[in-house]
């Protein structure tokens, strides 16, 4: 990709792009070029800067492969279809795509127009790209699905993950109360992100030190969503973006639980912004690769690693 005298991006014919073409994990990655696609009617096509992984996303697409993966994105826009308004060629955009097409691990994407957002203005591409996923599965979880409001108790399980690290910061921000779960290497960055108490999961029962919350938004499932119940006064909320909760557990205890799976938003992506833009919401970044380097990224993605979000940088930013 190059720009032309206009400023404006100028398209390739061919690009690269990151293909799974067989189940099983990061083995099946192949790296290939292919035609540069054309934006049909409502789309977009990107000029991808930078891409996001997320944990097990590689199971995602099974059905339909080969396929291309990461499905946050942010970018500048090249070309649009005749049909799209409020979208400007050269407009640098940020954005979570539809999981039932392929992703954003090339140089060119097709997004829906609708999905797009402005990215923030004060963080380059790579950051901009850690925030769609994550941060709109924080909000939905939080202010969607789980009603939090200023003053009420938020206890949050994988507060130093991806999403976790947006939903202390989007909390506090609200004015809750902020709990969040976290190992010992990472009590004080969550602190550090706003939580008013942090309890290291691997020495104490949360249980046992917590009192009642009004919501629990869990991102990592297995035992800890299984006795959240028992922290949520009667009326509360459990909310989990990795798994069922126990419903009926909840049930009586006049507790509701839900899971859910987090939708593009533009509006949300909106709102997002102009928080990392004032200063209240920052992403977090554990390791930046490049495009060709895209199976040891995933890898990562699958092991032990840093707080935040992994991400692919496709040019320079």
């Amino acid at each position: 990709m190059t720009i032309d005298g206009t400023g404006a991006p100028r398209i390739t014919t061919s690009m690269r792009a990151v293909r799974l073409h067989a189940p099983g994990g990061p083995a099946g990655i192949r790296h290939e070029r292919l035609d540069t696609p054309r934006p049909g009617s409502g789309e977009a096509l990107v000029w991808v800067h930078a891409a996001a992984i997320t944990r097990g996303e590689l199971e995602w697409p099974v059905d339909r492969l080969p396929a291309t993966p990461s499905y946050e994105l942010s970018g500048v826009v090249a070309a649009v279809a005749d049909d799209v308004t409020g979208l400007t060629v050269g407009e640098p955009v940020y954005a979570l795509t539809g999981f039932d097409r392929d992703g954003a691990a090339a140089d060119y994407a097709i997004v829906r127009a609708d999905f797009l957002a402005p990215k923030p203005r004060t963080i380059g591409h790579v950051k901009a790209a850690a925030i769609p996923l994550a941060g709109l599965s924080a909000w939905q979880g939080l202010f969607d699905h789980g009603n939090l409001t200023g003053g009420q108790r938020v206890l949050i399980h994988g507060a130093a993950g991806g999403v976790g690290s947006f939903a202390v910061q989007l909390a506090d921000a609200r004015g809750a109360h902020v709990i969040g779960t976290a190992s010992t290497g990472r009590v004080e960055a969550v602190r550090e992100l706003g939580a008013d108490e942090v309890v290291d999961h691997t020495r104490v029962r949360f249980e046992d030190v917590v009192a009642p919350v009004d919501l629990v938004f869990d991102t990592v499932g297995g035992d800890r969503l299984e006795r959240s119940v028992d922290v949520v006064r009667p009326g509360g909320r459990v909310v989990s973006v990795a798994e069922e909760p126990p419903k009926e557990r909840a049930a009586r205890r006049a507790v509701t639980a839900l899971y859910f799976v987090v939708e593009p938003d533009r509006h949300q992506l909106l709102e997002l912004a102009r928080l990392v833009d004032s200063g209240v919401l920052a992403p977090t970044i554990d390791k930046v690769y490049p495009l060709e380097r895209a199976r040891e990224a995933f890898e990562r993605s699958l092991g032990a690693h840093g707080p935040g979000k992994i991400v692919l940088r496709v040019v320079g930013d």
